[in-house]
Protein backbone atom coordinates (compact mmCIF):
# COMPACT_ATOMS: atom_id res chain seq x y z
CA UNK A 1 0.00 0.00 0.00
CA UNK A 2 2.23 2.97 -1.27
CA UNK A 3 0.20 5.67 -0.63
CA UNK A 4 -0.06 5.49 3.13
CA UNK A 5 1.03 8.19 4.92
CA UNK A 6 3.10 7.85 8.59
CA UNK A 7 2.52 11.58 11.00
CA UNK A 8 1.92 12.46 14.29
CA UNK A 9 -1.67 12.08 15.05
CA UNK A 10 -3.72 15.90 14.18
CA UNK A 11 -6.75 17.10 16.20
CA UNK A 12 -8.76 15.79 13.59
CA UNK A 13 -7.81 12.52 13.48
CA UNK A 14 -9.42 11.75 16.77
CA UNK A 15 -12.33 9.07 15.32
CA UNK A 16 -10.11 7.64 12.97
CA UNK A 17 -7.29 6.95 16.16
CA UNK A 18 -10.08 5.74 17.85
CA UNK A 19 -11.33 3.14 15.47
CA UNK A 20 -8.15 1.49 15.58
CA UNK A 21 -7.71 1.88 19.06
CA UNK A 22 -10.58 0.04 19.99
CA UNK A 23 -9.29 -2.56 17.58
CA UNK A 24 -6.21 -2.66 19.09
CA UNK A 25 -8.05 -3.33 22.54
CA UNK A 26 -10.32 -6.09 21.18
CA UNK A 27 -7.25 -7.93 19.33
CA UNK A 28 -6.03 -8.26 22.99
CA UNK A 29 -9.69 -8.60 24.85
CA UNK A 30 -8.79 -5.94 26.83
CA UNK A 31 -11.95 -3.12 27.41
CA UNK A 32 -12.39 -0.15 25.46
CA UNK A 33 -14.11 2.37 27.37
CA UNK A 34 -14.61 6.59 26.30
CA UNK A 35 -13.02 7.22 29.30
CA UNK A 36 -9.53 5.52 28.44
CA UNK A 37 -9.79 6.38 24.95
CA UNK A 38 -10.18 10.48 26.20
CA UNK A 39 -7.21 9.45 28.36
CA UNK A 40 -4.81 8.14 25.75
CA UNK A 41 -5.90 10.66 23.28
CA UNK A 42 -4.83 14.00 25.71
CA UNK A 43 -1.27 12.03 25.98
CA UNK A 44 -0.96 11.77 22.47
CA UNK A 45 -2.51 14.78 22.01
CA UNK A 46 -0.41 16.98 24.34
CA UNK A 47 3.16 18.10 22.94
CA UNK A 48 4.36 18.13 27.03
CA UNK A 49 3.41 14.48 27.12
CA UNK A 50 5.98 11.78 27.23
CA UNK A 51 3.59 9.20 25.29
CA UNK A 52 3.67 10.15 21.40
CA UNK A 53 2.25 8.65 18.60
CA UNK A 54 2.15 7.61 14.77
CA UNK A 55 -0.76 7.05 12.69
CA UNK A 56 -0.73 5.57 9.45
CA UNK A 57 -3.02 6.97 6.70
CA UNK A 58 -4.27 6.09 3.33
CA UNK A 59 -4.16 8.95 0.53
CA UNK A 60 -7.68 9.26 1.19
CA UNK A 61 -7.20 10.42 4.37
CA UNK A 62 -8.77 7.19 6.35
CA UNK A 63 -6.36 6.11 9.67
CA UNK A 64 -5.43 2.50 8.67
CA UNK A 65 -3.13 1.90 11.71
CA UNK A 66 -1.22 3.42 14.98
CA UNK A 67 1.52 3.06 17.22
CA UNK A 68 2.28 4.88 20.41
CA UNK A 69 5.79 4.98 22.21
CA UNK A 70 7.68 6.85 25.19
CA UNK A 71 11.03 7.60 25.89
CA UNK A 72 11.92 5.29 29.13
CA UNK A 73 15.44 5.84 31.14
CA UNK A 74 17.86 3.25 31.37
CA UNK A 75 20.17 3.15 34.15
CA UNK A 76 22.19 0.45 33.57
CA UNK A 77 23.10 1.72 30.25
CA UNK A 78 23.45 5.52 31.24
CA UNK A 79 21.42 6.20 28.30
CA UNK A 80 17.65 6.48 26.98
CA UNK A 81 15.98 4.41 25.21
CA UNK A 82 12.52 4.28 23.38
CA UNK A 83 9.33 1.84 24.40
CA UNK A 84 7.09 0.90 21.52
CA UNK A 85 3.85 0.67 23.67
CA UNK A 86 0.95 -0.42 21.15
CA UNK A 87 1.03 -1.25 17.56
CA UNK A 88 -1.90 -2.18 15.22
CA UNK A 89 -2.91 -2.15 11.83
CA UNK A 90 -6.73 -2.83 10.41
CA UNK A 91 -7.24 -6.06 9.56
CA UNK A 92 -8.51 -5.03 6.21
CA UNK A 93 -5.18 -3.98 4.72
CA UNK A 94 -2.46 -6.09 7.11
CA UNK A 95 0.38 -7.75 4.33
CA UNK A 96 1.04 -4.40 2.69
CA UNK A 97 3.96 -3.49 5.28
CA UNK A 98 1.87 -0.94 7.13
CA UNK A 99 3.42 -2.23 10.72
CA UNK A 100 6.96 -2.42 9.58
CA UNK A 101 6.47 1.45 8.36
CA UNK A 102 5.11 2.21 11.62
CA UNK A 103 7.79 0.77 13.67
CA UNK A 104 10.67 2.64 11.15
CA UNK A 105 8.82 5.94 12.32
CA UNK A 106 9.41 5.32 15.88
CA UNK A 107 13.02 3.95 14.79
CA UNK A 108 13.73 7.11 13.16
CA UNK A 109 12.14 9.45 15.57
CA UNK A 110 14.25 7.08 18.42
CA UNK A 111 17.30 8.09 15.94
CA UNK A 112 16.83 11.78 15.82
CA UNK A 113 16.73 11.79 19.94
CA UNK A 114 19.55 9.62 20.65
CA UNK A 115 17.53 7.12 21.68
CA UNK A 116 19.99 4.04 22.22
CA UNK A 117 17.29 1.19 21.77
CA UNK A 118 13.79 0.76 20.64
CA UNK A 119 12.55 -2.20 22.51
CA UNK A 120 8.91 -3.80 22.69
CA UNK A 121 6.66 -6.43 23.70
CA UNK A 122 4.39 -8.78 22.14
CA UNK A 123 1.86 -11.36 22.97
CA UNK A 124 3.80 -15.26 22.76
CA UNK A 125 0.99 -16.23 20.30
CA UNK A 126 0.69 -13.06 18.05
CA UNK A 127 2.32 -15.02 15.35
CA UNK A 128 1.84 -12.56 12.74
CA UNK A 129 3.02 -9.71 14.23
CA UNK A 130 6.45 -11.95 15.12
CA UNK A 131 7.11 -12.72 11.95
CA UNK A 132 7.18 -9.59 11.32
CA UNK A 133 9.38 -8.68 14.39
CA UNK A 134 11.83 -11.58 13.37
CA UNK A 135 12.50 -9.89 10.20
CA UNK A 136 13.20 -6.45 11.52
CA UNK A 137 14.57 -6.86 14.88
CA UNK A 138 16.44 -8.83 17.76
CA UNK A 139 14.77 -10.87 19.98
CA UNK A 140 15.74 -10.76 23.38
CA UNK A 141 16.97 -12.80 26.10
CA UNK A 142 14.66 -11.08 28.97
CA UNK A 143 11.21 -12.74 30.37
CA UNK A 144 8.37 -10.06 31.24
CA UNK A 145 7.31 -10.21 34.91
CA UNK A 146 4.18 -7.91 36.46
CA UNK A 147 2.61 -7.19 39.83
CA UNK A 148 -0.46 -5.39 39.61
CA UNK A 149 -0.52 -3.63 42.69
Amino acid sequence: MPDVEITPPQPSDRAGWEAMWAGYCAFYAVPHTPEKADTVWSWISDPAHPVKGFLARTGEGRVVGLTHYRAFHRPIAGAVGCFLDDLFVDPEVRGGGIAARLVEAVVGEARRNGWGVVRWITAEDNARARALYDRIAAKTQWVTYEIRP
